[in-house]
Order: C-alpha cells, then structure tokens, then sequence
C-alpha cells in the first residue's frame, strides 16, 4: 500500500471550512487578519497593521521543480522526490517543548508507543510534547477554550482562523508574544525557512500590527468535487455541461435500495459547488460603485439553495449526516462524490486503493449560458503562536518552528512527513519515499497534527504516481481559467472579528434546513434579514472602508428564475 502524507487541511466537520468556501469568508476575514489598507477602517489595528513590515521574502532555490508553479497560485509539481538537501544546522531544542494541535486523521500511537514520534524527538534535541486534539463535536475550540480559562497555556498554540475562537486580538495581546521584533523586515532572515514563507501567508498572522505567529501555508484552491471514475464511469463521468445533465448523472448513480448515494451529507460544501455553477462571488462581490454584495444578497445563491434542496428530494444524499469514512465508502463505491479542500487530495486516496483514480470536476455553466466561477482560497490554515516567554526561550521556539517549517526536498521536510528509511518508509525505485506497515499506524496521526501548526509552501507531490500529480497540476489549470478571490481578504471588519461567525450559524442552520425539505427556499429571505441586522450591513460598511482599491469588479450575470 503506497501512501502519501500532506494532511494540513481542513476540517470535514466544518462545513464553513478555510479553504475557499465563499460563505465563511465574510465572516473570518476580519478574524485572518487585520492588515491591508487601513486608511478608512474604524479601527485602529487595521491601521496600524497597514504600516507593519512584513518578514523579507527569500525563495528556497536548493531544488528544482518538474511542473513550474506561478505567482496565480499553480502549484509547483514534482514528480519524484529530489535528493535532499539539508536546511538547517544542528538541533534546535535544548530541551522539552509543549504544543497544542489538532490532527485531521486517525489518532496515532501516543508519543511512549510511537517509534516515529520518538526518533523526531531525538532529532530536535528535546521531548517534543504535542497534545493533540481530534477532529469531532467541538473539537479544537472547545480544548482552546478550557486551556485558556485555566491560564495553563503551553508554549506554542495553534490560532485557526476557521473555528470561531472569539476575541482573538485581546487574547493574543493579553497571553502572547509579539514575535514583530524576531520576524519583520530582514530579521526573518535569520530563519531561512520562515523567509521563504510568501508575504500572503505572513499577512495571516498580522493583527493589531504585530506579527504573532509563523503562518501555516495551505493549498490557494479551495473546495473541488471529487469522485472515482471508476463510479462515474456508469454515468459518463462526474464532469456534465450543465445542470440537467448533472442531476440526471447524481439521480442515476444514487440506489438506496443498494445503499448507494451520489453525494456525501455536507450539504453546504455541496452547496458551494453549485453557486459556482451558477457565477457566484466568492463571498462579497465588489460593484461598479465600490460598494459590495454578499453571496447570501444574490440570486445565484438562492437558485444554488434551490437545485441543492432538489438533489436531496431525489434521494442524492447519503441519509445519514453523522457519516464517516467518506474517502473509504468513495474507494468502495457506495458514496459517489465528496468535497474536499483542494486538488491535492487526490494523492491521499491512493492510500485506500492503489488503483483509485479519481476525477476532479470543474465548475460547469449552470444553464449552457452562465460563465462559472471558481472559490481560491485564503491559501493558509492560521498560525502558531507563542505564549509570552523570555527571549532565549523565544529563538529557541523560532528555531523549532524553523526546523519544521522546512521546505519540500530538504532533509527535516522528509523526516517530518515521512520518518525515516527502512523504518518508516521504503525507497521505490525512483527515490520515492512510500509507507510501510510501520509507517502507516505511527505517522498519519502525528504528521497531520505537525503540518496543522507548522507548514512550508505547499507542492504537488504523490510519490509512486506520476500521473496523479500531472491530472492535478491540470486540472488546477483549468481551476484557475475560472477563480476569483474573495475581494475582503486582507481587509479588516472589527465586527465580522467579533460576531462573524455568530450570526453566520443561524443562516447555515437554515440553509440546511432548507435543503433537507424542513424548511421553504422563501424561508431564507427572514434568515438573511437577521443577519443584516445582527451585524452584516455593518461588516459590509467596515469591508468597505478598508477595500483593497484593486479588487476587480465583479458582474452579477443573469439567473433564470
């Protein structure tokens, strides 16, 4: 069994993930960050952060990629794993080290009972003590919370910017340091793997005009449809030119007396999909006037909330919204498609079946007349930050992170993700890294939770199969014939930080409600409402003050009623 690792993704229980999903950006863009252009903003940290200097940018050059990325946000491929070459010098701890993280995969082994955890300690220089919090109920919040209140912070702590943790400014000023002295401008470069982090990712960690943390590069694409062909194949394939083929596609493929279902019960994400079909904005469109419109003020959104609600009717969804195993019941054939967090996914399936191939669809025209759009992403899962220390303490932290921050084709990247030779992995015939037995029970677990807290650029990589990394690279071509970025990114709401993800509950409630036929699509016009009052038209005022002056324009086309 061959397997990849790249797991710093998104949440599956979060339907309102990062990854590009247009709905939960108007409501975290403040919470990202609070840089951009200040001049208008109410608030005095999107000011200050306007004027804060970014850590120097310096490319990592020691290797070469198969497949160029571009500065559109293609991802570089490599289609085998280039000798190695170290990034650092010596080990960076000197001692013990706690940090809190999250991990997107199956618990692995604890660290006493954890061959792969032990040798990347003795790698570090020190015990390298992460507690690791599962992905399910309330999850990660919920332990920051309890850990906050009770003022036993460890040292380093992953700040997501996808799961609702409020007040993050005050907090991070009452209990964190501000590593502004250690990180702007040329001091980076005393990190030079945290200098070859892009200024897009640093802006994720800026708030208050400090920098607060190293940031976390994600995948720039953000949410994609994704099935097998071998599954599609019964119905001609996942990909169809318009709505009606797709819906006969998804009715056809979906047997409940076999157990068989088109789509997985996400229903948002699906829903996501779909709005782009129709040329939805990735969640504010800028207008002629500078002024915005919200994806939820659009009649793309609610033709999306109606065709959903139709797919459900027709028996699409599989029944059950607590599912698990989706990427085993996708490999098995009884779901027929999911909603991932971006095309490298695809890799990760080869882990269940080496013959899984699988089809990425491409947002199609809704009526054969509509130009579809395409959702990137923020292009980061958040930062790490440090609780307030001493200065020796702090470099030693930044070398840590430095350590684990290093990028693909360097020695700590292939011991971080994979383990080591014979140990871990065995070696293909290209110099592939693959899993073995070993590997697959001790590493997922722990690497996921690793990449969640610390991360490099991110590359196309599936080690043992060329060919999955030549679909995705293009297929993320194709992606980008059609992407549009939120406008707001960069921007700063103080109330979309405060009751963003408050007041955005209440509609996804009742979107959901909708699809599943408990509630009328003339129903969501009171759901918006509520949302404009309770805080909406104010973090569309405030997204307005402190516009980007090149975010483009965007044209509402025209929906058939």
């Amino acid at each position: 069994m061959k397997r990849s690792i790249d797991t710093a993704g998104v949440s599956r229980r979060n339907f309102l993930g990062l990854a590009g999903i247009s709905v939960a950006a108007v409501a975290l863009s403040g919470t990202l960050s609070a840089c951009g252009g200040g001049a208008g903003a109410k608030d005095g940290g999107a000011q200050a952060s306007e004027s804060v200097t970014l850590p120097t940018y310096k490319e990592f050059t020691a290797v070469v990629a198969d497949l160029p990325g571009n500065a559109e946000g293609l991802e570089a491929g490599f289609i085998n794993m280039p000798k190695p070459v170290a990034s650092t010098t010596g080990q960076p701890l000197t001692g013990p080290v706690s940090v809190l993280s999250e991990t997107f995969e199956i618990m692995a082994p604890a660290m006493p009972d954890n061959p792969f955890w032990q040798r990347l300690n003795a790698a570090l220089g020190g015990e390298f003590n992460m507690q690791i919090v599962e992905d399910t109920g309330d999850g990660y919040p919920a332990k920051f919370a309890t850990i906050l209140a009770g003022d036993t912070l460890p040292d380093l702590m992953w700040i997501p910017p996808n799961q609702g943790l409020p007040n993050v400014g005050p907090m991070l000023e009452a209990k964190f340091e501000d590593l502004t002295p250690y990180l702007s401008g040329d001091a980076v470069l005393e990190y030079p793997n945290l200098a070859a982090l892009k200024p897009d990712s640093w802006r994720t960690a800026v708030v208050n005009g400090k920098i607060w943390g190293a940031p976390i590069p994600s995948t720039p694409f953000g949410q994609v449809m994704l099935g097998t062909q071998k599954t599609w194949s019964k119905v001609g394939g996942l990909n169809a030119k318009d709505a009606n083929e797709f819906f006969d596609k998804v009715k056809e493929l979906s047997n409940p007396a076999k157990q068989q279902y088109a789509l997985e019960p996400a229903y948002v994400n699906v829903l996501n999909i779909i709005t782009q079909c129709l040329g939805a904005p990735n969640g504010w469109a800028v207008n002629a006037d500078r002024s915005l419109t919200h994806l939820y003020e659009t009649d793309a959104y609610l033709a999306g909330l109606e065709f959903v609600a139709k797919l459900f009717a027709a028996g699409a969804f599989y029944p059950d919204a607590t599912m698990t195993n989706a990427k085993t019941r996708i490999v098995n054939g009884t779901l027929g498609a999911m909603v991932v967090s971006g095309p490298r996914d695809v890799g990760s399936f080869r882990a269940l079946d080496a013959d899984a191939d699988i089809e990425i669809l491409v947002p199609f025209s809704f009526d054969g007349s509509i130009k579809p759009t395409y959702n990137m992403g923020y292009g980061t899962v958040g930062y790490t930050a440090f609780k307030k220390t001493d200065e020796k303490r702090i470099k030693e932290q930044l070398a840590l992170v430095n350590w684990l921050s290093a990028p693909f084709g360097t020695e700590e990247y292939l011991l971080k993700n994979y383990g080591v030779a014979d140990k871990d992995y065995t070696i293909d015939a290209n110099g592939n890294p693959i899993l073995n037995e070993d590997g697959l029970k001790n590493l997922p677990g722990v690497v996921s939770a690793l990449n969640i807290m610390t991360a490099p650029e991110r590359v196309n990589f599936n080690p043992g199969y060329p060919q999955v990394t030549n679909y995705v690279y293009e297929a993320e071509k194709k992606l980008l014939e059609f992407a549009w970025r939120n406008p707001t990114n960069g921007s700063y709401s103080d109330t979309s930080a405060k009751v963003g993800p408050k007041i955005a509950k209440p509609v996804t409630d009742k979107v959901v409600d909708i699809i599943t036929g408990r509630a009328k699509v003339s129903d969501f016009a009171a759901a918006l409402k509520r949302w404009k009052s309770e805080g909406g038209d104010k973090i569309r005022a405030e997204f307005e003050a402190d516009l980007n002056p090149d975010a483009p324009v965007f044209t509402q086309q025209k929906v058939s009623k």
